[in-house]
C-alpha cells in the first residue's frame, strides 16, 4: 500500500487538538494529513514510534473511509474513552512494528 501522506506544521487543527487533550505538542491525523503544533515535521520525523503511530491513523483511514473512520474513531472515544478506543490500542501497537 503506497501512502501519500502530507504533513502540515503549525496547524489550527493540531492546536486544536492540543488545547482539547492538554498537550504540549501534538500530531493528530485526517486522511492522509498528519498535522502538527508545536513541534516541527524535522523534530516529528526524528521520533520513530511517534510516526509509526500517526501512519497506522493514516492508514485506518484508507481501510474504513473518511467519514466512516471519522465516526468509528469518534464513537469508540465516546464509548471507551481516548485511552481505551481501539483504534489508538491499535496504533500504540504499530509503535512497535
Amino acid at each position: 500500500m503506497k501512502m501519500d501522506v502530507k504533513i502540515k506544521e503549525n496547524s489550527w487543527v493540531g492546536r486544536l487538538a492540543a488545547r482539547k487533550l492538554g498537550a504540549k505538542n501534538v500530531a493528530i491525523v485526517f486522511g492522509h494529513t498528519i498535522h502538527l503544533f508545536n513541534v516541527s515535521k524535522e523534530e516529528f520525523l526524528c521520533h520513530p514510534k511517534w510516526v509509526k503511530h500517526e501512519l497506522c491513523h493514516v492508514k485506518q483511514f484508507e481501510k474504513h473511509g473518511f467519514y466512516t473512520f471519522l465516526f468509528k474513531y469518534l464513537w469508540e472515544s465516546i464509548v471507551r474513552g481516548y485511552r481505551n478506543n481501539k483504534y489508538e490500542i491499535e496504533a500504540r501497537q504499530a509503535e512497535d512494528d
